[in-house]
């Protein structure tokens, strides 16, 4: 892939601003209070902009915008591997990954790399919560998490009964 078309853009959300970062059409990474600086041409941009309005907006349920992951140890691209398959709607526990990666013991570190997911809320690091669903620890603050739980159970909701 081609890494020099470097694009920051500026989308207002329920949550805050969000700042994106595509690299050639590509997510790389998604920022919470994001400032005007990130504001630019949408060029590249539309489709993760479309989508992340329609997810707000509760009819985007799945994001088909290409996403690149980068940086993070094996570890913590293994984590954000585990979060990216977490249906929308539902919720997993830190724990729960940690097993799935074969290491029961490690939900504090899952915790850590889920903190330092480069690309929240496309790869849905706000569906990790801890034992019993409690709602810990988030890069955006617990208001924001809280915020995207809610949007998502009330879409799922009405999808539900409709």
């Amino acid at each position: 892939m081609e890494h020099n078309r470097l694009v920051r853009l500026l989308i207002e959300t329920p949550i805050g601003p969000l700042g994106v970062e595509l690299d050639a059409g590509t997510v790389i990474g998604v920022r919470f209070g994001a400032s005007a600086a990130w504001a630019g041409d949408a060029g590249d941009g539309h489709r993760v902009l479309t989508e992340l309005a329609g997810y707000f907006a509760g009819t985007v349920t799945d994001f088909g915008v290409p996403i690149e992951l980068r940086g993070g140890s094996a570890f913590e691209r293994a984590v954000w591997g585990q979060i990216a398959l977490i249906p929308y709607g539902e919720m997993v526990t830190y724990g729960k990954i940690a097993t799935a990666l074969g290491d029961p013991g490690a939900a504090r570190a899952v915790g850590t790399a889920c903190n330092r997911n480069p690309i929240p809320v496309i790869v849905p690091c706000h569906r990790v919560v801890g034992a019993g669903g409690k709602l810990v620890g988030f890069g955006g603050g617990l208001p924001r998490k809280r915020q995207l739980l809610e949007l998502e159970a009330r879409v799922a909701l009405e999808r539900a009964w409709s």
